[in-house]
C-alpha cells in the first residue's frame, strides 16, 4: 500500500508539474473550457434544483438557445474582470471578490435576456436565482480547490481531519501572532513550500482555540500542548506593532520550550522587495533586554546637522556608519566621511550612496582616506570643506588588543583625539562630539584609561578661549569650538561583540565561551545609541559629559543561556550533562572588569531628553594638562612603560591596573633584541 500511494503521489506531482509548466496561452484555454462546462453544469443543476431530478430537461432541445446564450454572456464578463489573469497558485480575496461580481453579472444579465426576449418560452424564475449561486459555488470553488491542488496543501494540512497527518519531512513550524502579519507570512510559507505551518499563537481571547486559515490558535499558557499535537520545531514571531518590553515577555515564555525562535522581516520590507520570507532572522537580542527606544526629538536631532557639513571620524566603523545613516536623515549640505581603512570607507561609501540614489536625497559625500593622528590633514579637509559638525568616533576600542599594543592606542586614542580637536580648533569648527565609553570610568585596563585621556583632552580645551596649541607653527585662533563628550556601554551587534560570536558558536555546536560567571555589561543598540549622541552634542554647553541611560546591567552568562534556549537547544551543564550546548568559563582577560560603570563621581544631573544625563567629572587646566599629554607621548616614544603606567595612575581618576603593562613588540624587543648588523646607515 506504501508504495501504491506513493507511486500515486508521485503521479500527482508530476501532473502539477505539467499544468505548471504550460504556457500562458494553454492555461488560459483550459480555464475557458473548464469555465463554459460550469457555466452549463450550474444551468442544468439550476432546473434540476427547481423541477426535481424526475423531470429532467433536454439542454440539446428546447432549451438549447439558453443554454448557448449563458456561455456567450459570462465569459466575456469573465475575461473583463480580469478573472484568467488571476496566478491560481496565488489566488486570494481579491480574486474571489472578482468572481463574485462577474458572477452576479453575468447571471443578471442572462435573466434579463430570459425576460426581455424569450418571454413566450417557459423558464422558471427561481432558475436564474440557482443558476447565480451554483455558478458562485462551481466557478470560485473549483479555483479554490485548484489553489490548494497546485499548493500541495490538501485539506489545509489534514490536521482537523481525523487519523489524517501529512508527514511531508519540512520544517513545523508555529505562527505568533494571529493577525494581518501572522496571516500573510503562513500564506507566504504555504507558497514557499520550505516550512509547515501547524499553528497559531496568541493571547486575544477573541481568537483563542479557534482555527484561522486552517490553524487551530493556542494561547502562550497551552504551548506544550501545542507541541505535543501538532510536533511544533520552531516558532516564527509576527508580531511587527509589539513593543520592546512585549517581545522581551514573549520570548520569556517562550525560553523553556525545546523549539528555535526566530522573527520574520517587517512587511515593509516583504512587501518592498528589500527581503523575502527567506530571510528569517534569529530572534533580536534587543528583544531579550526589553529596552523599548525613545523617539529622537527633531530639535535635538537636527541642531548640528541641518542645512551644515558635518564630519564624522572613523565613519565606517559600527558606530561611525550608523551615525553616518542617522546623519542623512537630518539633511546636512555635505557629510564628510574620514576613515583610515579603505575597506570600510569603500562600504559605508557605497551604501550612502545607493540610499542617496533611492531617496533622491541632494546631500553630497565627501569620502577621505585620512589618519586622525595626521593633524594637517585633518585641517586641511575641515578648512577646504568648512565643516560645522565633527563627530569623533575613530578609536581603537578592544580591550585585550590594546592592552598588548599600548602605544598604538595612547597614540591612536589619544594623541588622535588631540590632534582632531585641534585641527577643529584651527578650522573654526562649531561642534565637536566625542563618542566615548563606560571603561573609561575607573578603568582597569589602558583602552578605558585612553579614552578618559580623550575626554580630558576635550574637557581641557573647551575652558580655553585662545589656547596655546601643542605642536602649533603659527599663532592659534580663538577657540569657538564646542567640545562634548558622550559615555555609554557596549552596542549589540558592534565589531568584536559578544553576541555574533556566541551565534557563531551555536552554530558549531558549541561551546559558548565566556569570560566569568558574574561579568556584566550594559547594552544598547547601534541606532539607538547614535540618535542619542547626535541630541546630546547638540545640548553641550561646552566640555560636557553626557551619560547614556544604559538600563539595567545584564550578565553576559545568562544571555548566553536565553541564546541557546531560543535556538531550540538545550545547555549542558552538571544538572543536564546531555544537554547540547556546554558555556565554558575562560577567566577574565588582561584588563577586563566584572562590571561596568557609567559614572566617576555621584554628580550627575538630568537634562531636556530623559534618556541623557549630565556628568559634572573633574578635569585640569589646559596649562597643566598639556604637560601631562607631553609627558605621556615621551614615555610612548621611549618605550618607558613603567612611567607611561605611573603616569596613567597618577591623572587617571580610579585607574587601577590589574597587572603590569606589556607591548608586545617592546617586550619581544628586550627579550630578543635585533642584531646589530641590521642598523639602516
Amino acid at each position: 500500500m506504501t508504495g501504491k500511494n506513493g507511486k500515486s503521489g508521485k503521479n500527482g506531482i508530476q501532473l502539477r508539474e505539467r499544468l505548471v509548466g504550460l504556457r500562458r496561452r494553454y492555461k488560459r484555454l483550459l480555464q475557458v473550457c473548464t469555465d463554459v462546462v460550469l457555466v452549463w453544469l450550474s444551468l442544468w443543476g439550476a432546473f434540476v434544483v427547481r423541477l426535481g431530478i424526475d423531470r429532467p430537461i433536454d439542454p440539446v432541445g428546447d432549451y438549447a438557445w439558453l443554454f448557448l446564450a449563458a456561455p456567450v454572456i459570462s465569459i466575456p464578463i469573465f475575461i473583463r474582470f480580469g478573472m484568467y489573469r488571476a496566478v491560481m497558485r496565488y489566488f486570494g480575496n481579491e480574486a474571489l471578490v472578482a468572481i463574485f461580481k462577474a458572477v452576479s453579472l453575468s447571471a443578471l444579465l442572462l435573466g434579463l435576456y430570459i425576460y426581455m426576449y424569450r418571454a413566450n418560452v417557459m423558464v422558471p424564475r427561481s432558475v436564474v436565482f440557482n443558476y447565480w449561486w451554483l455558478s458562485l459555488l462551481m466557478i470560485g470553488g473549483l479555483r479554490l480547490f485548484m489553489r490548494q491542488y497546485f499548493l500541495g496543501d490538501w485539506l489545509l494540512a489534514g490536521q482537523h481531519v481525523p487519523f489524517f497527518r501529512q508527514n511531508d519531512g519540512l520544517t513545523k513550524v508555529a505562527i505568533y501572532g494571529g493577525g494581518s502579519a501572522g496571516n500573510q507570512l503562513v500564506a507566504a510559507l504555504r507558497m514557499g513550500k520550505s516550512m509547515r505551518p501547524v499553528a497559531f499563537i496568541d493571547d486575544d481571547e477573541g481568537i483563542a482555540n479557534r482555527v484561522v486559515a486552517g490553524l487551530t490558535v493556542y494561547t502562550s499558557r497551552k504551548i506544550s500542548q501545542l507541541i505535543e499535537e501538532t510536533g511544533a520545531q520552531e516558532v516564527l514571531l509576527a508580531i511587527p506593532s509589539a513593543s520592546r518590553s512585549r517581545r522581551r515577555e514573549i520570548l520569556a515564555a517562550l525560553e523553556p520550550y525545546p523549539v528555535h525562535v526566530r522573527t520574520v522581516p517587517g512587511f515593509s520590507d516583504l512587501a518592498s522587495g528589500r527581503v523575502s520570507v527567506s530571510d528569517l532572522q534569529e530572534v533580536d537580542i534587543a528583544d531579550l533586554l526589553g529596552r523599548d527606544a525613545v523617539p529622537p526629538r527633531a530639535d535635538l536631532f537636527e541642531r548640528c546637522i541641518r542645512n551644515q557639513v558635518v564630519m564624522v571620524t572613523g565613519a565606517g566603523g559600527s558606530i561611525g556608519s550608523e551615525l553616518c545613516r542617522q546623519i542623512l536623515s537630518c539633511a546636512p549640505t555635505a557629510l564628510v566621511l574620514f576613515e583610515h581603512s579603505e575597506y570600510n570607507l569603500y562600504s559605508i561609501q557605497t551604501e550612502l550612496e545607493g540610499r542617496l540614489r533611492h531617496e533622491g536625497l541632494n546631500i553630497r559625500l565627501v569620502p577621505i582616506l585620512g589618519s586622525v593622528r595626521n593633524c594637517e590633514r585633518l585641517l586641511d579637509v575641515m578648512r577646504t570643506w568648512g565643516v560645522n559638525t565633527v563627530y569623533h568616533a575613530a578609536a581603537y576600542k578592544h580591550v585585550p588588543i590594546v592592552e598588548h599594543n599600548v602605544a598604538e592606542g595612547v597614540l591612536n586614542n589619544v594623541a588622535g583625539t588631540l590632534q582632531t580637536a585641534q585641527a577643529a580648533v584651527q578650522a573654526g569648527v562649531e561642534h565637536f562630539v566625542l563618542i566615548s565609553t563606560d571603561k573609561a570610568v575607573r578603568p582597569t585596563n589602558v583602552m578605558g584609561s585612553t579614552k578618559r585621556l580623550a575626554e580630558m583632552t576635550l574637557q581641557a580645551l573647551s575652558l580655553e578661549k585662545s589656547p596655546l596649541l601643542m605642536g602649533a607653527k603659527a599663532s592659534t585662533p580663538p577657540n569657538r569650538t564646542r567640545f562634548t563628550m558622550v559615555r555609554f556601554g557596549n552596542v549589540l551587534g558592534s565589531s568584536g561583540s559578544v553576541i555574533p560570536l556566541f551565534r557563531e558558536q551555536i552554530k558549531r555546536g558549541g561551546p559558548i565561551t565566556v569570560t566569568h560567571p558574574n561579568i556584566t555589561r550594559y547594552f544598547m543598540t547601534i541606532p539607538e545609541a547614535a540618535q542619542l549622541v547626535i541630541q546630546a552634542g547638540s545640548m553641550g554647553r561646552g566640555g560636557d559629559v553626557f551619560v547614556l541611560d544604559m538600563g539595567s546591567p545584564v550578565k553576559i552568562a545568562e544571555l548566553a543561556a536565553k541564546m541557546v534556549h531560543l535556538s531550540g537547544l538545550t545547555v549542558r551543564n552538571e544538572q543536564n550533562p546531555q544537554g547540547d550546548i556546554a558555556i565554558e568559563f575562560t577567566g577574565l582577560r588582561s584588563g577586563e572588569k566584572l562590571y561596568e560603570e557609567l559614572l566617576i563621581g555621584d554628580n550627575v544631573s538630568p537634562t531636556e531628553h530623559p534618556m541623557i544625563m549630565r556628568a559634572d567629572e573633574e578635569h585640569l587646566p589646559w596649562s597643566v594638562f598639556k604637560e601631562v599629554l607631553n609627558e605621556i607621548f615621551l614615555a610612548v616614544e621611549r618605550d618607558d612603560y613603567e612611567r607611561l603606567r605611573e603616569l596613567l595612575r597618577e591623572h587617571v581618576n580610579g585607574y587601577v591596573p590589574e597587572r603590569e603593562i606589556v607591548d608586545l613588540i617592546h617586550k619581544k624587543r628586550i627579550e630578543a633584541p635585533p642584531p646589530s648588523d641590521l642598523t639602516l646607515h
